[in-house]
């Protein structure tokens, strides 16, 4: 018997006998898929995380404590997730992980958990390896980079908000510590055995107080992009192309200027923990967002 017959668009595909006999003998396996569809009308957040991201960026020589290039290209990533995934509210990152928040009434392929993770960090990895000789021009990729993915269904605007504001608080805890970490070892000479022990048990303000006494650093003055990270939102802007036109009674074409308004993923670096944000940017939010 012939498996496969040739179609009159010149394709291949399966016998009608063959594809009966799969269907009707073989389909019984679909049964084995577990059902996964998220919550309806919850807010479902996939979170991704670099793995042993800590040998890459040795690996890679990342700048210590803050690599520009390494989190621009984490932004770049989330942007271009976001542009593929439309459902996407909001997303936020720092260091190696970002957050991907999808509309409380998306309905994306079923709602289903699997395919919002695997869409998010297959997306994001390959965007990472394609775009990373814009960032790293000198720096060759040794390897691809992995990451892994969680998804988290949140019913209410206020745990929304709770978990961005939980994020952001880690972002300041992990950048404060990380700062004072390395100003030991890269100029006070310590090995990072001995900065750690002498940052065991401090808090906040003894870790600000060491940087300014010390090393005339104040935190606060510290790029607002190693403090705070970094929130993508959908934005409406302007953008201005040249077009060549030939007017009526013209013999040649002319540049002319067009303003065009498009809905675009735009990064700022701010506080999301208080209320200003979330008045400034209500239709993040919004019921029909």
């Amino acid at each position: 018997m012939r498996l496969w017959a040739l179609a009159s668009g010149g394709r291949a595909r399966l016998s009608s006998s063959v594809a009966a006999m799969a269907k009707s003998k073989f389909e019984y396996v679909r049964a084995f898929e577990a059902d996964d569809a998220c919550l309806p009308n919850t807010w479902a957040v996939v979170r991704l995380d670099g793995r042993n991201f800590h040998r890459f960026s040795e690996q890679h020589g990342f700048t210590k404590p803050n690599d520009d290039r390494a989190l621009h290209l984490m932004t770049k990533c989330a942007q271009t997730v976001m542009e593929e995934l439309e459902d996407i509210t909001i997303a936020y990152g720092q260091s190696d992980e970002y957050s991907f928040v999808f509309k409380k009434k998306s309905n994306w392929f079923k709602r289903r958990a699997s395919k919002f993770m695997t869409h998010v960090v297959s997306q994001f990895s390959s965007s990472y390896v394609f775009y990373w000789k814009d960032y790293f021009k000198d720096q060759p990729l040794l390897y691809p980079p992995g990451f892994d993915g969680r998804v988290v269904l949140y019913p209410s605007n206020q745990n929304l908000k709770d978990y961005l504001s939980w994020r952001q608080a880690d972002c300041h805890i992990n950048n404060l510590y990380n700062t004072v970490f390395w100003m030991l070892v890269q100029r006070s000479g310590l090995t990072p055995v001995q900065a750690q022990n002498r940052l065991q048990g401090t808090l906040a303000g003894d870790k600000n107080e060491i940087l300014f006494s010390e090393f005339n650093i104040n935190y606060n003055n510290e790029p607002l992009l190693y403090r705070k990270g970094t929130v993508l939102i959908w934005q409406k802007v302007n953008e201005v192309t040249t077009k060549r036109i030939q007017f009526p009674k013209e013999t040649e074409e002319k540049e002319v200027e067009v303003t065009r308004t498009r809905n675009k993923v735009v990064p700022l670096h701010c506080d999301i923990i208080g209320d200003q944000f979330w008045e400034e940017y209500p239709e993040i939010l919004a019921d029909d967002s």
